[in-house]
Order: structure tokens, then sequence, then C-alpha cells
């Protein structure tokens, strides 16, 4: 669910940001959320969009608030031991929202949270049902027609494929040893048999609906302004320059290379499992 803001301030204005009601709260009756495992935090080191050289690489990078990155079991390779959800939480790192497991055994793990799933549910890695949301399972035992995220590309690899919030794919098929994946994006491609997925849709569906409402607050994310290249002058950019405003010419980065529209995957990679391109309808 998402909450309006009323205009009480120039920054509430436009803001529109989600309610967070699916996180874990204290106990306490405040509305602050639980506070996240210490020993599966790590620091987290930024780059600010610089190579090893102190080159940068990539543009709009840098500031923003500090962060801890959570360790994410995108493998779930702890089969057959059931694992009780202890809290849904808030990860600064990714658009989707995280789950702690308590397994069986006394170990923690964080996953990504699926939706629906809550607190007091329990979720398991296994060959056998329930086909229930959060359940990890080989692409080979799963049921045709389920709707799934965290998609493994190579058995044993972990989770690589449909993992920002609210997304989900979908298993349509399997024969000669691979799975056939609708993705998001509408590419239909095959997988592995054996390579695991995790049972339902991405958590946060709402994240695409959050409007920031001022610069600030992209700040605090640690992206920094972002210049357009027909406001620039002509040694900056390809598109500045020019008498009065106008539109710009053949979308070009600022390296003179076509943009908006050209493909950029490269010649080596192959195609041959991807069985229907995302662009064709």
């Amino acid at each position: 669910m998402l909450k309006k803001f009323r205009p009480i301030t120039p920054g509430t204005r436009q803001l529109i940001l989600p309610m967070n009601e699916e996180l874990t709260r204290k106990a306490d009756g405040t509305r602050a959320t639980v506070k996240p495992q210490k020993s599966l935090l790590l620091p987290k080191r930024r780059t600010n969009g610089r190579d090893n050289h102190g080159h940068i690489t990539c543009r709009h990078r840098g500031g923003g608030h500090k962060r801890h990155y959570r360790v994410i079991d995108f493998k779930r390779d702890k089969e057959n031991i059931p694992a009780r959800v202890a809290s849904i939480e808030y990860d600064p790192n990714r658009s989707a929202y995280i789950a702690l497991l308590n397994y069986a055994d006394g170990e923690k793990r964080y996953i990504i949270a699926p939706q629906g799933l809550k607190q007091g549910d329990t979720v398991q890695t296994s060959d056998q049902p329930p086909f229930s949301v959060g359940c990890c399972m080989r692409l080979k035992f799963m049921p045709l027609g389920a709707t799934i995220h965290n998609i493994e590309m190579k058995p044993g690899k972990g989770a690589q494929l449909v993992r920002s919030a609210g997304l989900s794919a979908q298993l349509m098929a399997r024969s000669d040893g691979y799975a056939t994946i609708r993705m998001p994006s509408g590419e239909v491609r095959l997988i592995n048999e054996n390579c695991r997925a995790t049972f339902g849709a991405v958590s946060n569906p709402e994240h695409n609906l959050r409007v920031e409402g001022k610069a600030g607050r992209i700040r605090w994310k640690g992206i920094r302004p972002t210049v357009r290249g027909t406001a620039m002058n002509p040694v900056d950019h390809p598109h500045g320059g020019g008498e009065g405003r106008h539109k710009g010419n053949i979308p070009q980065t600022p390296w003179a290379l076509f943009t908006k529209g050209l493909r950029t995957r490269s010649l080596k990679k192959s195609t041959k499992f991807i069985v229907k391109d995302r662009r064709k309808k």
C-alpha cells in the first residue's frame, strides 16, 4: 500500500512512498522495524562509480547514506531442513524485501522475500511438495505453469534471474533436460532443469510507483545529478550548443556512441537458449 503525503512542505508535494506494512515491527508497540541480524551483515565499501584506477566508469554515483550489506542465500542449498520465517525486513541494497529464516538446525539465513510470505510461515528446499510460496525446488520437479522467481542459470551457482521487486517468471514446459521459462521481459528461454527456483513472485510490487518528491531523497540513495546533453556546450556533448533550445539530434552518449534503441548485446554471446526474443511480439 502506498502513502501520498499532504503538501505541507515543498518536499512532500509530490511524495509517494510505500507504507511497508509487510515488514516485521518490534514488539514494544512502536512502529519501528526489527534490527537486522548482526551475524549476516558485512561492511559495504562504496566505489562511487570508479574503477581500480580511480577513473569514473559509471557516472552519477557518489555520496548517499552509509549501508551494511545483508548476506543473502541465493543458493538455497540446505535441503529437506524446514525453516521458520522469523521476520520480513527492509534491505537498502535492493528493491525487494528480505526474509530472515531460522532453520531447524539453528542456522540463520536471509532470502529474497516473495509476495505473501509472512512471519511464522515455514519454507524449505526440497524436491517434494508442498509447492507453497517461498519453497525452493529444482525446475524438473516443479508443476508446469508455476509462478517462480530467483532462478539459477547454472546448477548450484545461485539465483541470478528474476530478483527485483514485483517480478515473476512462469514455467511453461520441459523437454530434453531443459525447462522453458517465460521471463518478466517477455523473453522465452531455456534453462537447465537441474537449476533451482523459488515459488511465488518477488515482494514489494509497488516499488515502481514510489515518487521521491525532491532531489535530496535521490542524493540520500547515492545518485548524483544528471545534466541533459542539450544543456551543454558543443565541447562537452554531441547534443550541445546551437542557437536557442532544441530537442537534440540523433541520440548519442557523451562519447558519440549511438544510444536509445541501439542493441548492445555482444555478438560473441550465444542465443541458442533464447527461444523468443523479448522485442518480438
